[in-house]
């Protein structure tokens, strides 16, 4: 009889008592379920097999889940949370259950002829994929991995030097801009899902440098630019109501008229809305705000997010880092005014840009090991993004998990990344401790359709996707 109490005290010893709670309002816990008894060693992929069990959770098929402890996601057993935190078996353990982010799991590659500069994506019936690249030209994918359209060269048209973004306007009209400082506008069409033709409709002219970036704004025909002379440009798509091009930038401006060789272009040339030369060093991006066309960001080398309202050209406000920024993003599922931005020292800062703001960070995502050269919000939650780097990954953050920041970190708030995806090239090739060293990233897109799409110095177009996490 004893032996079998003491067997039982035993066996009580291991269990955990777990408090569960939920912000999302349709996988609510029925009236006096929240608390539980639960195996020590449960994991994460436990907990969500138990909530998905029976009459918990009252959905038509399964949700993953993950587990927010003291706003950092459990990734062990609650035995090692309770060790780790000096705490004792008879601790109620609170949990906050959140819908998984799905892992990133490897769907294929495209191979290409050189360096992979930018990506973009066309979602919805015919999906296309949009890549630049270091050998002055751009091309058009089919989710087969076949090129159905290459740009010209530029002895026909095309670009003189590396193309560093190319943009879908729309399923019939491609923007493209690169190091020979213009924007160049083409119509696209296709014959089938395996022939299209790109004809240059419009070539734009302004910046005396680089440019570095390029976003989009659909329904107003508006393009917003980077560039490395320091300079935010302003563009219409429209030929009407584009200015005339400044003719000392034009090809061929400078030389002696009688001994030039006269230079064709098929394409009429147009002039910026603006250029706002508000940088003191290379511009690396530049977007739209995203709900309001008349203000853009901006990020520099100079350590500075700028606000700008395009109608005046004027900078309404700026934010001072610690650090060189070379990628922004906006994230609009979280703030209409929230932005994250890729820096030099390998983390990505989030910071509120309004003028209101009290302090520049709002968290810190640590985990890159060299510069984040991209990042894109995803498709589907508030939450989430995905960055892109020079140390080979692209990491996935949930800014649901929060933790305190170091002194050495420079303490504030601080994300780990949830998952790593490294590329596939190199795997096997690793020296050292650093992933997909000598593959870096230059370009990342999450869209809801492709999934997670990176290019860089392997000249590979990866894709990853993510599967679900119960059926495995």
């Amino acid at each position: 009889m004893a032996g079998m109490e003491s067997q039982n005290l035993a066996t009580e010893a291991q269990q955990v008592r777990v408090n569960f709670t939920s912000s999302e309002p349709d996988l609510q816990l029925p009236e006096g379920k929240s608390q539980l008894l639960v195996p020590g060693d449960i994991k994460r992929y436990g907990l969500s097999r138990v909530l998905n069990s029976g009459s918990m959770l009252n959905t038509s098929s399964p949700v993953p889940l993950d587990f927010l402890v003291n706003g950092t996601f459990l990734r062990g057993s609650l035995e090692d949370y309770l060790k780790e935190n000096g705490l004792s078996f008879e601790t109620t353990v609170t949990l906050q259950y959140v819908r998984s982010l799905i892992p990133p799991v490897y769907q294929g590659s495209f191979e290409h002829d050189d360096w992979i500069t930018g990506i973009d994506v066309l979602s919805g019936g015919k999906q296309r994929l949009l890549t630049s690249s270091y050998d002055g030209l751009f091309r058009v994918w089919n989710a087969s991995n076949q090129i159905i359209a290459t740009s010209p060269s530029s002895s026909n048209g095309g670009h003189s030097a590396p193309v560093k973004a190319a943009n879908f306007l729309s399923s019939s009209q491609i923007a493209s801009a690169g190091m020979d400082r213009t924007i160049r506008l083409w119509k696209y069409t296709e014959s089938d899902d395996f022939t299209g033709q790109l004809k240059p409709t419009l070539e734009l002219y302004g910046h005396k440098g680089s440019i570095e970036s390029m976003d989009i704004h659909t329904s107003s025909g508006r393009i917003v630019t980077a560039s490395s002379d320091g300079g935010i440009g302003l563009w219409s798509t429209s030929k009407s109501s584009a200015p005339e091009a400044p003719a000392s930038l034009l090809p061929g401006a400078g030389v002696n008229v009688s001994k030039k060789r006269k230079i064709a272009s098929s394409a009429p040339q147009r002039g910026p809305l603006s250029i706002m030369q508000i940088h003191s060093s290379p511009a690396s991006a530049a977007i739209f705000h995203p709900a309001d066309s008349t203000v853009a960001y901006s990020a520099s080398e100079d350590h500075t997010i700028r606000t700008m309202d395009l109608t005046t050209s004027l900078v309404v406000s700026t934010l001072t880092t610690a650090h060189p920024l070379m990628s922004l993003c906006s994230l609009p599922g979280i703030s209409s005014a929230l932005l994250a931005a890729g820096t030099t020292a390998r983390h990505i800062t989030l910071v509120d840009p309004r003028a209101s703001a009290t302090k520049t960070s709002v968290m810190t995502l640590r985990g890159h090991k060299n510069t984040v050269t991209s990042i894109s919000a995803s498709p589907e939650n508030n939450y989430s993004l995905v960055s892109g780097s020079y140390d080979g990954t692209c990491r996935i953050w949930d800014l649901r998990s929060v933790r305190a920041g170091s002194k050495a970190e420079g303490g504030g708030s601080v994300s780990d990344a949830v998952y790593v995806i490294e590329r596939e090239s190199q795997r096997g090739k690793k020296r050292g401790d650093v992933p997909g060293r000598g593959c870096k990233v230059f370009g990342v897109v999450w869209d809801k359709q492709w999934g997670i799409v990176s290019g860089g110095e392997d000249k590979q177009v990866q894709i990853n996707r993510g599967s679900g996490l119960l059926a495995n």
